[in-house]
């Protein structure tokens, strides 16, 4: 699977704790997730990755899904949404950086992504593809202040340096900061189900 030693990261991950599944495409790692999740509640996180995957509307056809990047549902709010996601059974959101060292790095503004990822649901999916897998934790960092966060500020039309200039994280002031919250897994937490599944394409940010 690419140039990437897959199979080494893998073991690191289950060392750590996670079941980790690994895909060579997006199509079958969705078809995956569609054969596992069925006749339950899933909550999204705001995922470039998992929008290309079209695994919205492949789980709402036999799932209730809430997820706020999704056109809102008829008689709702973005809040409703969020607040049912936050309920949900299962949770699935991608990282803005994974170390080869078994590290997972998350950063969010409004943080309902990081929290929902932390505890309270069954079982968390993380799904990421070959582009998000860096060498140790300071490359995640790295990643996911000056590459990841620039460009979903971009994305989402924010009034910020890094999304102005698109080349690193400014530790800005500005009301539209992207980078709030911080999130590092060193491994995996006590009380729910983590899976991982790593894919051999580029996704997402």
């Amino acid at each position: 699977m690419g140039n990437i030693n897959f199979n080494e990261l893998k073991a690191t991950l289950e060392k750590l704790g996670y079941t980790v599944s690994l895909f060579e495409n997006k199509e079958k790692a969705a078809d995956y997730l569609n054969a596992q999740i069925d006749g339950t509640s899933v909550g999204f996180g705001g995922s470039v990755t998992l929008k290309e995957m079209n695994l919205y509307e492949r789980l709402a056809s036999h799932n209730k899904v809430f997820w706020h990047n999704y056109p809102i549902p008829e008689g709702m709010t973005a809040a409703d949404v969020i607040k049912g996601a936050s309920q949900a059974e299962l949770y699935i959101a991608s990282v803005n950086g994974l170390a080869m060292t078994g590290e997972l790095i998350n950063i969010d503004g409004r943080c309902n992504r990081i929290s929902e990822t932390l505890y309270g649901h069954k079982k968390v999916y993380f799904v990421l593809g070959k582009n998000k897998i860096v060498p140790d934790y300071d490359s995640a960092l790295f990643r996911a202040r000056n590459i990841a966060a620039p460009k979903n500020a971009q994305r989402l039309k924010l009034k910020t340096p890094c999304a102005l200039k698109g080349d690193k994280c400014y530790n800005c002031k500005s009301p539209d900061r992207i980078c709030n919250a911080l999130t590092v897994f060193w491994s995996k937490p006590y009380g729910s189900e983590y899976e991982i599944l790593l894919i051999d394409e580029n996704l997402g940010y």
